[in-house]
C-alpha cells in the first residue's frame, strides 16, 4: 500500500512547524536587539551625554568664579554655566536612566548646586582680596569637589554616569539570553532549509517533475529575509559598538556635541528597524503559506491519481 499520502502530510507538518517556529523565533532574535538600540539612542546614550553636559558646565562655572575679577558672580558667565548644568541635569532626569535612584541622585545633586552657587555669590559681594571672598570660594568647591570622597557634586554626577554606561552597556552587549536565541533560530533556519529541501526531492521522484516551484520560491524568499535579517542585525551592532566607544571616551566642552552627533549618526533608524519587525510575522506568515502552497497540489494530485 502506498504512503506517498501520508508522506505528504508529514512533510506539510514539519514544514508548518518549522517555518512558524523560525518565524517566531526570528522574530523574537531580532525586535530584541533593535529595542535594546533604540532605547539607547532615545535615552542611554542621551542621558549620559547630559550627565557629560552638566560636569563640563559646572567646571567651566568653577573656573569663572575662581577668576580675580568675581563681579557679577551668579548673573554673569558663572550663572550661564550653572544654567546650562541645571539644563542638563532636567534633561538627564527626564531620560529615567537609571530609574528612580538616578532621580534621587539627580535631585540631591540639583539641591548642592543651588548651595555651591550661593556660597560664590556670597563671594561675589565681597572686595577683592577680602579673607571672607577667599572662604567662600573654599566652601563653594568642597561642595562642587572634595578629594577622597563622592558626597559632593562631581563626585556624585560621576557615580551616576558610571550607573549610565553600565545601563548602555547592557544595551549595546548580546548577553547570553540573545546569544541563545540567535543561535536557535539559525538550527531552525537550517532544519528548514533541509527539510524544504528533502520535500523537494521527495515531490520530484514521486511526481517525476523537475521542481516545484512555489516550494524554490519559498526556499529562496526564506534565504534572502534570513540574509537580510542578518545584515540589519550586524548593522546595528555595529552601530551599537561604535556609540558605546564614544561614550566610554567621557567627551568635554564641545567634544560632548560632537560625541552626541557620532552616537546619533551610529544609531541612526534604530527605532524604525525596531517597528519594522512587525514585518517579520506577516513576511514569515506568508511564506509558510507560499510554503504549504507548494505541497497542497501535491496532495490532491496524489488523491485524484489514487482514486483513478
Amino acid at each position: 500500500m502506498s504512503t506517498t499520502a501520508r508522506d505528504l502530510r508529514v512533510r506539510l507538518s514539519r514544514l508548518l512547524v518549522l517555518g512558524l517556529a523560525t518565524t517566531l523565533v526570528a522574530f523574537g532574535a531580532f525586535r530584541a536587539v533593535h529595542d535594546d538600540a533604540a532605547r539607547l539612542a532615545s535615552s542611554s546614550a542621551p542621558g549620559v551625554l547630559a550627565v557629560d553636559t552638566a560636569e563640563s558646565a559646572l567646571v567651566q562655572a568653577r573656573d569663572a568664579a575662581a577668576e580675580a575679577d568675581l563681579q557679577g558672580a551668579g548673573t554673569g558667565t558663572f550663572h550661564t554655566h550653572v544654567s546650562v548644568a541645571h539644563q542638563a541635569l532636567a534633561l538627564a532626569a527626564s531620560e529615567n536612566v537609571t530609574g528612580l535612584d538616578g532621580r534621587r541622585t539627580l535631585q540631591t545633586v540639583t539641591g548642592l548646586i543651588a548651595v555651591y552657587s550661593g556660597w560664590v555669590e556670597q563671594a561675589g559681594r565681597e572686595p577683592g582680596g577680602s579673607p571672607l571672598r577667599a572662604a567662600y570660594l573654599h566652601y563653594a568647591n568642597r561642595v562642587l569637589e572634595t578629594p577622597d570622597t563622592d558626597e559632593d557634586i562631581m563626585g556624585r554626577l560621576a557615580d551616576l554616569r558610571k550607573e549610565q554606561l553600565e545601563v548602555a552597556e547592557r544595551q549595546a552587549a548580546p548577553g547570553w539570553p540573545l546569544t541563545v536565541a540567535w543561535t536557535a533560530a539559525a538550527v531552525l533556519f537550517t532544519l528548514l532549509c533541509a527539510a524544504l529541501w528533502e520535500t523537494q526531492r521527495f515531490t520530484r521522484s514521486r511526481f517525476r517533475r523537475l521542481a516545484d516551484p512555489a516550494l524554490l520560491a519559498a526556499t529562496a524568499l526564506w534565504a534572502a529575509g534570513a540574509a537580510t535579517l542578518v545584515w540589519l542585525t550586524l548593522r546595528t551592532r555595529a552601530g551599537t559598538a561604535d556609540a558605546l566607544r564614544e561614550l566610554r571616551g567621557e567627551p568635554t566642552g564641545d567634544g560632548i556635541t560632537t560625541a552626541g552627533a557620532r552616537v546619533a549618526e551610529y544609531l541612526a533608524d534604530a527605532d524604525v528597524r525596531a517597528a519594522a519587525s512587525d514585518g517579520i510575522l506577516v513576511g514569515g506568515v506568508a511564506l509558510v503559506a507560499l510554503t504549504v502552497s507548494g505541497l497542497l497540489p501535491r496532495i490532491a494530485e496524489y488523491r485524484v491519481r489514487r482514486h483513478r
